[in-house]
C-alpha cells in the first residue's frame, strides 16, 4: 500500500489550505493513469470534479484535512508555515497508515521536509519527499485533485455567504478588491482571510 499526499491553497489569501492523501495498492496505479489523472493544475475545474468521484472509486482509502486561516496565521507569526504543512501531512499519513508515502515538498530542501514529517509520525510509514511530485507521481497527482476540488468547494461556500470573493489568491483582482472593501467597511479582516499575509496587512494599516 502506498500513499500520495498534496496540498491546495497554501498561497491563498482567503480560505483554508487543504491537504489530501490517497492510499492505493501499487498494482492499481495504472488505473489512475488510464483515467487521465495528472497534476490538478493541468486540469480544468470541470475535469477535476469529474475525476474526483472516479478516483474515490479506485483508491483503497483517502483522507482530507482542512487547515483554517487562523492556524496558518499562527504559524506565519513564528515563521513555521513549512512546519505546519509537515505536521498536517504527517496527520494524513498517520490516518492512512501506508507502507510508503510520496509527498510534494514545499521546502526548498526535500530531505529536511521529509525529516520534519517523520518527526511527528506515529506509524511506521516511509516517506519519499521531492519537488514536482504532483506532476511526476500519479498517486500524488490524484491527491492534488482531491485537495484542489475540496479547496474549490470551500471557496464556493464562502462565495455563497459573502459574495464574489474571486479565487482567493492575491493575484486575483476580484479577491483583493473584496478584501479591500471588507476592511474599509468593517475595519478588520474577514475571519476567512489570512491576516498575516502582506497584502492584508497593508490594507489593515490603511483602512482599519
Amino acid at each position: 500500500m502506498i500513499a500520495g499526499i498534496d496540498e491546495a491553497g497554501r498561497g491563498s489569501v482567503l480560505g483554508p489550505m487543504v491537504v489530501a492523501g490517497i492510499m492505493i495498492e501499487r498494482s492499481k496505479l495504472k488505473q489512475l493513469r488510464t483515467l487521465g489523472v495528472v497534476d490538478s493544475k493541468k486540469l480544468t475545474p470541470k475535469n477535476r470534479e469529474r475525476l474526483y468521484g472516479k478516483i474515490l472509486k479506485i483508491v483503497d482509502d483517502y483522507y482530507i484535512h482542512i487547515v483554517k486561516p487562523a492556524d496558518i496565521d499562527r504559524s506565519v507569526a513564528t515563521r513555521a508555515l513549512n512546519s505546519l504543512e509537515a505536521v498536517t501531512m504527517a496527520t494524513v499519513i498517520n490516518r492512512l497508515r501506508p507502507k510508503l508515502a510520496y509527498v510534494d515538498s514545499c521546502d526548498v530542501n526535500p530531505e529536511r521536509f521529509r525529516k520534519a514529517i517523520l518527526s511527528t509520525l506515529t506509524c511506521k510509514a516511509r516517506v519519499d519527499s521531492r519537488h514536482h511530485a504532483d506532476s511526476e507521481n500519479v498517486a500524488v497527482s490524484a491527491a492534488s485533485i482531491l485537495a484542489k476540488v475540496r479547496r474549490d468547494r470551500e471557496i464556493a461556500k464562502l462565495k455563497r455567504k459573502s459574495g464574489n470573493i474571486g479565487s482567493g489568491y492575491p493575484s486575483d483582482k476580484r479577491t483583493m478588491g473584496f478584501v479591500k472593501r471588507w476592511i474599509r467597511t468593517h475595519k478588520k479582516a474577514p475571519k476567512f482571510a489570512r491576516s498575516s499575509w502582506k497584502p492584508v496587512k497593508q490594507f489593515l494599516n490603511v483602512y482599519a
